[in-house]
């Protein structure tokens, strides 16, 4: 796991050199550090029975520190240059990513930024007493990757409902599974589950009341050539064969992904 001193102690001839040499350690400046003077030494006379003066500097604010140490060692190894802001209001810490090639910091469908905001939060909670909410976003992604979702479940929702035909999503993460089914939660017309393992579990948008078929059973006497008398009789669509979501989702489905 990455490790991040987030306080040090220095010391030398005076109380403002011990200071700069603290700052300049931890890459901080003297507004975002807690400045101890533990000694401040002394000249002696003429020189002789001087004493160093001893300073310790320890972080502000440590959640953003931690955030920043490891973002900026991820993306000096990924070659980018990226522009680090955060806020930290004691229990969510949100950062936002800037600079020219967000696109492979996004990823696909937001993968890459997910699996950064992940490893920070793991980062930025390690040694902590406390838990810290992370969130990792850049262009405002995550607000308009939401809008996207929410626009995606209408239209196959309205599909659904037209078709009574049931459509399987491609995987998503929990986050993105969970927007889904709080925004179709009250519709008359449809209901969503989730179906499979992780990583590759999909969301299933399916009809509340789906078509049903009519079934004829019919009765002939024995050694008669009568016409035959049917029994009409119906059941559910999937009564048949659906005990349970997951034989439902498998069964019929139409699968879905955002490039159809």
């Amino acid at each position: 796991m990455f490790k991040l001193e987030t306080q040090t102690e220095k010391t030398a001839k005076s109380v403002n050199e011990a200071k700069e040499l603290a700052l300049n350690e931890l890459g901080l400046s003297e507004s975002e550090a807690e400045i101890e003077v533990v000694d401040e030494g002394s000249k002696g006379f003429l020189g002789l029975g001087s004493k160093n003066a001893v300073v310790t500097a320890k972080v502000k604010d440590i959640p953003s520190y931690k955030a920043k140490k490891f973002l900026n060692t991820i993306f000096a190894e990924m070659n980018v240059s990226v522009d680090i802001k955060t806020e930290f209001d004691g229990e969510n810490l949100s950062i936002d990513l800037s600079g020219e090639k967000m696109g492979i910091i996004i990823g696909k469908h937001g993968e890459t930024l997910d699996g950064l905001q992940y490893l920070t939060s793991l980062v930025v909670n390690q040694g902590s007493d406390e838990y810290y909410k992370v969130t990792v976003d850049t262009e405002n992604y995550r607000e308009k990757r939401i809008e996207s979702l929410k626009a995606l479940a209408d239209r196959l929702a309205d599909k659904v409902s037209a078709t009574g035909k049931k459509y399987t999503l491609e995987p998503m993460n929990a986050y993105e599974r969970r927007i889904i089914h709080a925004h179709l939660q009250g519709s008359d017309t449809v209901t969503t589950f989730s179906v499979g393992d992780e990583p590759r579990r999909k969301v299933v948008i399916a009809p509340k009341n789906p078509p049903e078929r009519d079934y004829s059973r019919s009765k002939r006497p024995f050694g008669s050539y009568a016409p035959r008398e049917r029994t009409t009789y119906k059941r559910p669509y999937n009564a048949h064969k659906h005990s349970n979501y997951e034989s439902y989702a498998s069964s019929s489905s139409e699968s879905f992904t955002e490039e159809e």
